[in-house]
């Protein structure tokens, strides 16, 4: 019958082998369940300096793909080619090797120097390959210290790396498909989005966000008909542009598009201004003067902030939106028009109605195809291609050599709430241009109100802390850059492991989607 001690040694790596398994199962992160792996080996199995490579496609070399202990330069060292080193002839042969003391093994590199000078160390080394089916596609190794050198139990430490690195190359295999699949899943939602936005895509007016997908299949559904469009939202979102689209995308694009800037005049001037007046309709009438309206006929007519104008011009902007009728002031004469209406306001006309400000007939008639413009805050995706728009432009009409805006400058950009919307950001680019001296928009550039009120509350933003913190925000954000977005490749590129990167991006307020293509 079996040993005592060795029934118990038996159920420590079972136990052992069952929380590996149990890692390696549940996990959709390679290298997490691996460093979690390699971190139960050292606990429970005493194997130090646990090591899986991963033989990369691209490259043919083996990679480090987690060390247990191993820091980061360490890694970036660990790289050798087929056939190098003991770890390299692993892969070629596909056969198990003990070093059993890697001090008088020569074909040991030490290449991560992670255990310092093994001339004077007494451990010894063990690799086995990680297969899929016959492809040598890794390696699993770890050290270990035997007291009475190697013996049956380094046998038996090879012979429960060899059933583990099965378990992981089963992981690898499942992991890397999946990857790969989401990948093609992300990269088809890409390429559908992309088509969507060009197919959706109005000229001059930029943003990719669904927000403003939305208002590009407005456009596109009321472009060529004639119904009235009410462009509802803040000052400064861009309903002029929408305005100009539905005219220069639609049938009428040939004819006039008039605007008329309802709150920039006067309730005698406006109605004049509208309907034109005839010589001697009023005190300094010497001319026949032809209104809006008729200079508009066959195209469009845009009425700029609607909600300000007068309950006596409302009476007769109401007979015209009815009827297409109307008189100049001073004739008697009926003159019919073919316009589209097209106004805005950034006013409740809800709330106008109710309190008898603005007439509810008018306000049914004008408000057949309403379209809500989102305010820049609830479409910060496109905040970065809007202020990269204006740089180039402000760049060119002020012929500086500025490429691009900083990581920094970006991140205020994206935090600060835009009160102003589309026009505040515009001219908050202008005077980043015009006082900028370099080849980078840098935060020093942008007026003191995009300093976010977190940071103005710290007592002094010049400490470590914060130093490193800035640091670091900004590294994840070039990773998450340089990377569309994709966290799990922005975590391997910053050589880190995806817990980390999601801890850090909740931490610092990142959005990830603020980097994709």
């Amino acid at each position: 019958m079996p040993a005592k001690n060795d029934i118990c040694k038996q159920l420590e790596d079972l136990t052992a082998l069952y929380e590996i398994t149990k890692q390696l199962a549940s996990s959709l992160e390679l290298r997490d369940c691996l460093e979690k792996t390699m971190h139960i080996l050292s606990e429970m199995r005493h194997m130090e300096n646990g090591t899986v490579t991963i033989v990369n496609p691209s490259t043919g070399k083996l990679e480090i793909e987690v060390a247990h202990g191993l820091t980061a330069e360490g890694r970036k060292r660990g790289k050798y080619k087929i056939g190098e080193g003991i770890t390299g002839r692993v892969v070629s042969t596909g056969e198990p090797i003990i070093v059993p003391q890697i001090s008088e093994e020569p074909l040991f590199l030490n290449r991560t120097r992670a255990r310092g000078n093994i001339t004077e160390q007494k451990r010894s080394f063990l690799c086995v390959p990680i297969k899929d089916g016959q492809n040598v596609i890794g390696t699993l190794s770890i050290d270990r210290f035997y007291e009475d050198g190697i013996g049956e139990q380094a046998n038996t430490d090879l012979q429960y790396l060899t059933v583990l690195s099965s378990i992981i190359a089963q992981t690898v295999v499942r992991i890397q498909k999946v990857n790969r699949e989401t990948e093609e899943l992300y990269t088809e939602n890409l390429k559908l989005k992309r088509e969507l936005s060009e197919k959706n895509k109005i000229n001059d007016i930029i943003g990719n966000s669904s927000r403003m997908q939305d208002v590009y299949q407005m456009i596109h559904r009321v472009v060529d008909s004639n119904a009235t469009v009410l462009l509802r939202g803040e000052s400064g979102t861009g309903k002029t542009l929408v305005a100009k689209a539905l005219h220069y995308n639609g049938k009428r694009k040939a004819k006039p598009f008039v605007v008329v800037n309802c709150s920039a005049l006067p309730e005698t001037l406006l109605e004049s201004e509208l309907f034109g007046h005839e010589k001697g309709a009023f005190t300094g009438a010497t001319d026949r003067k032809i209104g809006r309206f008729e200079q508009a006929e066959g195209g469009t007519l845009f009425l700029d902030e609607i909600g300000e104008i007068s309950n006596s011009v409302q009476v007769k902007l109401l007979n015209v939106v009815q009827e297409r009728t109307f008189q100049r002031l001073g004739s008697t004469k009926l003159l019919t028009c073919d316009v589209r209406l097209v106004a805005a306001t950034n006013r409740d006309l809800e709330t106008a109605v109710s309190e008898k400000i603005f007439r509810e007939d008018l306000y049914y008639r004008l408000n057949v195809f309403p379209v809500y413009m989102p305010p820049l805050r609830e479409r910060r995706t496109d905040i970065l291609l809007i202020a990269e728009f204006f740089l180039e432009k402000y760049a060119r009409e002020n012929s500086k050599n500025i490429r691009r805006i900083s990581t920094s400058a970006i991140d205020m950009l994206i935090q600060y709430h835009w009160p102003g919307n589309v026009r505040e950001l515009q001219n908050c680019i202008e005077r980043a241009v015009i006082i900028c001296d370099e080849d980078t928009i840098k935060g020093i550039h942008l007026p003191p109100t995009l300093q976010t009120a977190e940071s103005s509350k710290r007592e002094n933003p010049y400490s470590l802390s914060v130093a490193v913190e800035n640091f670091e925000k900004e590294l994840i954000v070039e990773g998450l850059k340089r990377n569309n977005g994709n966290q799990t490749r922005a975590a391997k590129d910053l050589d880190t492991s995806l817990r980390i990167i999601n801890y850090k991006i909740h931490q610092y307020n990142i959005d990830p989607r603020n980097y994709k293509i």
